[in-house]
């Protein structure tokens, strides 16, 4: 599993680093903000660990840019902006996590598992019952792995039936 951690503060990104590549994920350290939403849009990451107090770009706009980039990527914002309205901003920018500095790592890993998690049951695609399945990203269905066509009118005929 891999993680970027966007943290300008040395020391703490040093031990976040550390700590996770301990508990075996693959870790990119970013500086600012700049180079971490650079590295965020060119790699695949599992997980990020993003600080909103950054140089050259701040991490309100990079998790912002993320999502107007489609990157569904789960975003854990890390941060001494501790006030309620900073956390509901942050998360409704995008983020998928928000935990106030000074933290403990084991919490702090215990939400970058949980957020695996969930991202596991949201990149779930295909839905399998017996001979059927479900692509929901494809929008395709089939039988025994014969495709059945739907349309609009399809749907809503069966629908009535």
């Amino acid at each position: 599993m891999k993680v970027l951690v966007i943290e300008d503060d040395l020391g703490i990104g040093k031990v976040v680093r550390r700590g996770l590549e301990a508990a075996n994920f693959q870790v990119d350290l970013a500086v600012d903000g700049a180079t971490g939403l650079k590295l965020a849009l060119e790699n695949p990451y599992n997980v990020i660990i993003l600080d909103l107090m950054l140089p050259k770009l701040d991490g309100w706009h990079v998790c912002q840019e993320l999502r107007s980039q489609r990157n569904r990527t789960p975003v854990l914002m890390l941060t001494a902006r501790d006030a309620v309205e900073d956390r509901v901003r942050g998360l409704d920018l995008g983020a998928d996590d928000y935990l106030p500095k000074p933290f403990d790592f084991t919490e702090l890993l215990a939400r970058v598992r949980a957020l695996l998690r969930r991202d596991k049951i949201h990149r779930t695609r295909i839905i399998r019952v017996g001979d059927l399945e479900i692509d929901t990203a494809k929008r395709r269905v089939s039988r025994a792995g014969r495709m059945i066509g739907l349309n609009q009118s399809t749907a809503r005929r069966r629908a009535v039936c």
